[in-house]
């Protein structure tokens, strides 16, 4: 069997400090997901707030920064609905009113893009309508982006003789 840390049997656990460091140098952490990563590695709570502190105050870890810059690059670079990409940043521990703070007034003709892109990838031509509307309403788009993404693409459709 591999022993999947490197450190040997009689090594000492690093401090929180030093496995919080590590952690946030892989990739960014809220507090939330920091909080509990550390509580799974049996640091105790005082351990843990003081060095959430220590880290706040050194200015590693801020919520707020991190919650923007995690939506902004899905919100740019992913096919994701707006609601996908809420979702993807609560389940990294971002508070929801923080992640709701990050979406822009206006999401309409990017969500319509996106849900253009993602229902030509998914459909070929002549798919159920049903079948379109129900995969796009389930991925989040929102519904009058979506209904307008899949008039779009059939229009593009070749006429069919009946």
């Amino acid at each position: 069997m591999i022993n999947k840390t490197s450190r040997g049997k009689n090594s000492p656990k690093p401090s929180a400090k030093a496995k919080a460091v590590d952690l946030l140098s892989r990739s960014d952490q809220s507090v939330r997901r920091l909080t509990e990563k550390l509580t799974r590695k049996e640091y105790s709570e005082d351990e843990i707030k003081e060095t959430i502190e220590w880290l706040q105050g050194k200015h590693y870890i801020d919520d707020e920064a991190g919650c923007r810059r995690r939506f902004e690059y899905l919100y740019e670079s992913s096919s994701y609905s707006v609601k996908q990409i809420c979702a993807k940043l609560m389940q990294k521990g971002y508070d929801s009113s923080l992640v709701r703070s990050c979406v822009p007034d206006d999401i309409y003709t990017r969500e319509l893009e996106k849900a253009g892109r993602v229902v030509r990838s998914r459909f070929k031509p002549g798919a159920d309508l049903r079948k379109m509307q129900q995969y796009m309403y389930g991925k989040g788009f929102d519904y009058s982006a979506a209904r307008d993404a899949i008039d779009d693409y059939r229009q593009e459709w070749p006429e069919e003789d009946e």
